[in-house]
């Protein structure tokens, strides 16, 4: 759950990495997300990451901070970070929709993507110039879409997020890195104001 305040456990901050250990609790971390205090609307983040073992995390964007104030995540549209091999999840929703690099629940990262082994490093990065919307992976566009479309409404009225009206459409929004509850690393954290 995204707060106000920079988690006071849960999270280590050592030489520039930003980690987050296991908490044994399945779907649930100890620290909590971290989340920026502005809005962005046409930006270019980019994102060093190191997983383990089972990891599920994500970095979101255009969250909704009025959206899930309960239990679990903030919600917003998400560049998933998985074990695609050893976390169930990557066989949850459709075609892959939920795998490293996707778009998480809405749309599959393209096959063939380049994931480096546990221990090193991965860097993820998103653009976004007014309606359109790009992922990337250690270089790699893995996937592009359109919001506001009827195609991009569509997806969503087929996910897990159809229950928000409107979806993955604020025209500002904050960004947020997720503690899910397993091991996560992160660094060289990067966002830059695009012009439209």
């Amino acid at each position: 759950m995204a707060s106000d305040a920079f988690p006071t456990r849960g999270w280590e901050i050592r030489d520039g990495v930003w980690s987050v250990p296991p908490s044994g609790i399945d779907g649930k971390g100890v620290g909590g997300d971290i989340i920026t205090t502005a809005s962005f609307s046409n930006f270019e983040l980019s994102v060093d990451f190191k997983i383990s073992v089972g990891t599920n995390s994500g970095v979101k964007y255009f969250v909704d901070p009025a959206l899930n104030k309960g239990e679990g995540s903030g919600i917003g549209l998400e560049f998933q970070i998985l074990d695609d091999e050893h976390h169930p999840d990557a066989k949850l929703g459709r075609n892959g929709n939920r795998t490293m690099g996707s778009l998480y629940d809405l749309i599959p990262a393209a096959a063939g993507k380049k994931v480096n082994p546990f221990g090193q490093w991965n860097t993820a990065r998103i653009v976004v110039r007014g309606a359109h919307v790009e992922h990337w992976l250690n270089g790699q566009k893995v996937l592009e879409y359109v919001r506001f479309t009827p195609e991009f409404r569509r997806l969503v009225a087929e996910s897990k997020y159809r229950v928000w009206e409107h979806f993955g459409e604020l025209p500002a929004g904050p960004i947020l890195l997720q503690d899910h509850g397993e091991a996560v690393s992160f660094r060289n954290i990067k966002i830059r104001e695009l012009t439209p």
